[in-house]
């Protein structure tokens, strides 16, 4: 007897058919749908049901079978495998009767237990700690000029998949599926050193390299290791708002400096400081280069304090300057900077890989600290990454993204001067990733955005960015400010954003 269910799926045009009616069979019987001692639907009836060929319901049942979902009965067609057949007592009603009775004992019990108090047990709280917001519905918008997030048609993917493939293809090399410890794939660490690195003028022994999920979790990692409730860290304002809180979750105290076109302006607040964290090459989120006058007088100030600085070159590959000044690292005599950078806004924030340039023995304290964490950053992704860039597919997209993001830059700076003239830059020339700008007569940046939301424009307001003063508990961030990133847009929509942009200002 064959099972007579009737079988939909809403397909998915940009999944395959097979894997989309594959993933709702295992899913129908892992629900219990389909009764033990029958067959289930043939062929010809599935794919006249789902209206697809009766050769993809072949292959899927074929698939099912050899992975132990399904047995096979001459003449009589596909079951549930035994270990599957229990699921499908749901369908029986004594069964479910003598549930549905557990299920009220189970009730009962439960009206006499009370909860844990979560809210009491939490020792530190988190999401008290302000946050740039990124919606997730971004894609939606006709004009996202929303930062951080790629181009996802300019990611090189054919060239990705063939160094995925030559990764988990080759017989004789297993070692992205085994356990490393808390070592790093010696390829892609010695790429980093010999061609990564040298173009930002940094050289370094492997010893001195650390691979991380991404800069986020080179900076927490610092911080756990770095400081507590007695350290003093300068830091910009406007600067990077999340920086700023893995900071405070260590305990440190944060001494906001402003920043100016040159970069970071030091203060009478800058001798106390044990740390500094920067963004020399393109400041966050204004996007100023920092000036080489300021560049030697904070290092002066470090070696005169006995301080550290974390240097974060966040856009350190993409940066597309035609002569970019070389990173603060480059500069350093004494070991005092710490480098930190990663390949998510060059390739893609969703592979988590980053760096960490260091003196060794912090690069092997911090080995320490990931091990405890989750040991290392996933084998594979690593071994990809160091093929990607072996086959010379890097540089050929570094090459061809570098080229993309000036005809980019180009567009928008031309549209704001042209359309929205009114609004300040404070950097003016640099080709930075973003443009970070002043609402003409303090325009509130959240009812721009709120207006711009209305015509299709996404921009990121500037407030969250800002650290309030610390000598007046009254004081509110400025909200004149705002910034618009270029690689999520499509390039022919930039200046029609830019036009929507300006009418939501009228």
């Amino acid at each position: 007897m064959t099972t007579n269910h009737n079988c939909f799926i809403e397909f998915d045009e940009h999944r395959s058919l097979q894997e989309q009616v594959r993933e709702y069979l295992v899913k129908t019987i892992l629900d219990g749908i389909f009764p033990a001692d029958q067959a289930l639907p043939s062929c010809r009836n599935l794919s006249n049901q789902l209206k697809v060929s009766r050769n993809t319901i072949s292959l899927v049942y074929e698939s099912l079978l050899d992975s132990g979902y399904l047995i096979s009965k001459p003449r009589s067609g596909y079951y549930l495998a035994e270990k599957y057949r229990h699921s499908s007592y749901l369908n029986d009603g004594l069964e479910l009767e003598v549930d549905l009775d557990l299920e009220h004992v189970m009730d009962e019990t439960n009206n006499h237990q009370v909860a844990p108090n979560w809210e009491a047990k939490l020792k530190v709280h988190t999401s008290q700690y302000q946050r740039v917001v990124k919606p997730s519905h971004w894609s939606c918008y006709q004009y996202p000029f929303i930062y951080g997030q790629p181009s996802i048609n300019d990611f090189p993917l054919v060239q990705w998949r063939e160094a995925s493939r030559k990764v988990m293809a080759n017989p004789h090399d297993h070692r992205w599926l085994c356990y490393k410890v808390d070592k790093d794939d010696e390829q892609l660490i010695e790429q980093i050193r010999t061609r990564v690195l040298p173009q930002r003028g940094i050289h370094a022994s492997s010893e001195e390299i650390l691979i991380t999920m991404g800069s986020q979790n080179a900076l927490y990692m610092l911080a756990q290791l770095l400081m507590d409730r007695c350290s003093r860290i300068g830091v910009e304002n406007p600067g990077y708002k999340e920086a700023n809180n893995i900071f405070s979750l260590a305990g440190a105290t944060l001494h906001p400096h402003q920043v100016d076109s040159e970069g970071i302006l030091l203060n009478p607040l800058s001798s106390m400081c044990d740390f500094f964290y920067v963004t020399p090459s393109h400041q966050a989120p204004t996007g100023v280069t920092m000036s080489d006058q300021r560049r030697q007088l904070l290092l002066q100030q470090a070696q005169q304090n006995d301080a550290i600085i974390i240097e974060d070159d966040y856009d350190s590959e993409s940066n597309v300057e035609t002569q970019p000044k070389p990173a603060l690292k480059a500069l350093d005599k004494s070991d005092r900077v710490i480098y930190v950078s990663s390949f998510s806004k060059l390739l893609a924030p969703g592979l988590r890989i980053g760096y960490i340039v260091a003196p060794e023995e912090l690069i092997y304290e911090l080995r320490s600290l990931r091990r405890l964490m989750y040991r290392h950053p996933p084998t594979r992704a690593q071994m990809e990454l160091s093929h990607f860039i072996t086959q010379g597919y890097y540089d050929s997209y570094l090459r061809k993204f570098r080229e993309q993001t000036r005809q980019r830059w180009e567009l928008i700076d031309n549209a704001v001067h042209k359309h929205i003239p009114f609004c300040e830059r404070l950097a003016k020339k640099e080709l930075a990733n973003a443009l970070w700008l002043q609402t003409p007569d303090n325009m509130n940046s959240q009812h721009l955005a709120s207006r711009a939301a209305q015509l299709g424009v996404l921009i990121e307001t500037g407030y969250s960015h800002f650290m309030p003063d610390p000598n007046n508990s009254l004081s509110i961030p400025p909200d004149h400010y705002f910034r618009l990133g270029f690689h999520a847009i499509k390039k022919d929509l930039i200046e029609d954003g830019i036009i929507a942009l300006a009418r939501a200002m009228e």
